[in-house]
Parts: C-alpha cells; sequence; structure tokens
C-alpha cells in the first residue's frame, strides 16, 4: 500500500486529497495526515517540518517520493488520473513541475502558522 504523508491543516491540501481519496481505488493508498498523527512520522526519513512542507509518499517497496515525484505516484496510480501522470512524467515537463512546485511549497509553508511553528520545533 502507498502511504500519502499530507498537511491536514492545510485546506488546499485537504481539498486536493479529499479528491483523490474520492477517486482513488480501494486499498491503493493508505492516506496519512500528519497534523492529525504525528506519531506516524516516528519511523521515517522526516520531520513534521520536511512533512508540512512538501507532500510525500511511501510506496510498496519503502522508497519515498517527495514533492513531484509524489504526485506522479499519485497520478500514476489513480485511473482517472494517470493520463496526467503520464502527461506530467516526460522529462521537460517534470522539469518544469520540479523548478515551480518548491516556489510554491516554500510561499504555502510560509504563511501557515502551523507549519511555522512546525519549523520552529
Amino acid at each position: 500500500m502507498i502511504r500519502i504523508f499530507y498537511d491536514g491543516a492545510c485546506g488546499l491540501c485537504t481539498r486536493e486529497i479529499n479528491h483523490y481519496r474520492k477517486v482513488a481505488p480501494e486499498g491503493v493508498f493508505d492516506w496519512v495526515d500528519v497534523m492529525a498523527n504525528p506519531t506516524a512520522l516516528a519511523n521515517e526519513p522526516m520531520s513534521l517540518a520536511d512533512a508540512l512542507m512538501e507532500l510525500h509518499a511511501k510506496d510498496d517497496n519503502g522508497v519515498m517520493h517527495v514533492g513531484v515525484d509524489a504526485f506522479l505516484l499519485i497520478w500514476r496510480n489513480i485511473p482517472s488520473w494517470r493520463l496526467v501522470g503520464t502527461i506530467a512524467g516526460f522529462p521537460p515537463v517534470t522539469a518544469l513541475m520540479r523548478a515551480i512546485y518548491p516556489v510554491f511549497a516554500r510561499w504555502r509553508f510560509a504563511r501557515l502558522a502551523h507549519c511555522q511553528v512546525a519549523a520552529r520545533s
């Protein structure tokens, strides 16, 4: 099962994850809200601040996918998003996404109070 670590205190993140949850096949994903369950990170190679900064996904082989790679993993495993995952997986598209996503992630992180608290911890 693919574990998705997301920021459940972020309205945008929650809306997006809720959409994926609705359209994802049963038994493929384990959705982990790191704000509601920070102990879920105890055996993971990331801090709470890291998990809040960027989306993280751990695949069936235990490999952690971060940021754009986490989105690609999700999209490729949801039938209605598979085409998006395929297009986004083309190297020029992936490179563009990898350039844009960190800028957005830092902007989102900087404006959310709970992220700032986690960053100081």
